[in-house]
């Protein structure tokens, strides 16, 4: 395991979940929370920035800690919430609605990166507002080696001018291939990634949920498939866990040419086929590498083929 400095910034929050499989009230989730517990697999000290109420149960904070996660730059405050998100899936797993929104502590969250880390080589910036996601590229006192970021349709809409001037900061993007097609304006993925490349990241990452994941820089295109599962009993935080494992991976060997992406791309489809098979962040917590090891070596299997000419 790797002990490079990585950042991760993003909410911890509770969420409030239904799909065809049962209901979860108020369990841990969040997108830090995600990101980080999937990266601690690869590398060590990984430092979370984001911000909690004092309803955050305490134990879950000492079960971070005993995966050598930091958490030096989570903001707590007294009297407060933490951000509350509740939905409800479709029968595809693949949409859903959203029930109920509580930004509470979130609603003027303004992150700090600790002094120790603002030399981190690898920083992954969850979905948050692009105006706070600068706030932290803002804060690095030295260029890192790679900025992952995550952003959604909804900062497309309503901060599409502050998510332009973000992009132009970082090294990788990672969007849905809807959320492609809206900032793009182009229905073909592949023409969609070639103008957000355009606007700045060297690297995008299309993630097609169940369809698996594309990953493209300006000369070459690679797909990695979703393993088929036989039950998916909660999507959320897939798409966190998958960019946990991904940059995790990348910090861990240190190597960010775009063939070690194509192996952070296959631990990041890993780990999310994980994060599916229980609600919430519970298979992460106790995953071992023996576990993480048989299931690279499916996607491994499920796209080796020999073929002669």
């Amino acid at each position: 395991m790797s002990d490079s400095k990585t950042v991760v910034v993003g909410t911890m929050a509770f969420d409030s979940l239904e799909t065809p499989f049962g209901k979860a009230e108020s369990i841990v989730g969040g997108a830090a929370t995600y990101i980080g517990l999937s990266a601690s697999y690869f590398t060590k000290g990984v430092q979370m920035v984001s911000v909690i109420g004092d309803d955050f149960p305490t134990d879950y904070l000492e079960d971070l800690k005993n995966r050598d996660m930091r958490l030096d730059g989570v903001e707590l405050r007294k009297g407060e919430k933490s951000f509350f998100w509740a939905g409800r899936y479709h029968n595809d797993m693949n949409t859903r609605d959203t029930l109920d929104t509580q930004l509470n502590v979130l609603a003027d969250f303004s992150p700090v990166v600790p002094m120790t880390d603002r030399d981190a080589d690898f920083v992954m910036l969850g979905n948050l507002t692009p105006a706070v996601q600068m706030q932290v590229i803002e804060q690095m006192e030295k260029r890192p080696k790679l900025i992952v970021l995550d952003t959604m349709n909804f900062w497309m809409e309503v901060a599409l001018d502050e998510l332009k001037e973000v992009l132009t900061k970082v090294d990788v993007v990672t969007i849905n291939d809807e959320e492609a097609r809206l900032l793009s304006g182009e229905y073909s993925l592949v023409k969609a990634a070639r103008k957000i490349l355009e606007m700045g990241p060297a690297v995008l990452i299309i993630k097609k949920g169940e369809h698996g994941a594309l990953l493209f820089n300006k000369e070459q295109v690679f797909f990695a498939p979703a393993l088929p599962l036989e039950d998916v009993f909660d999507p959320t935080g897939a798409g966190d866990t998958f960019a946990g494992g991904f940059i995790g991976h990348l910090a861990a060997t240190q190597d960010i040419s775009f063939e070690n992406m194509k192996r952070a791309i296959i631990y990041g489809s890993a780990m999310a086929s994980f994060c599916v098979e229980k609600f919430g962040t519970e298979r992460l917590l106790n995953l071992t590498k023996k576990e993480i090891d048989a299931r690279v070596q499916q996607f491994i299997d499920l796209t080796q083929i020999e073929i002669s000419f």
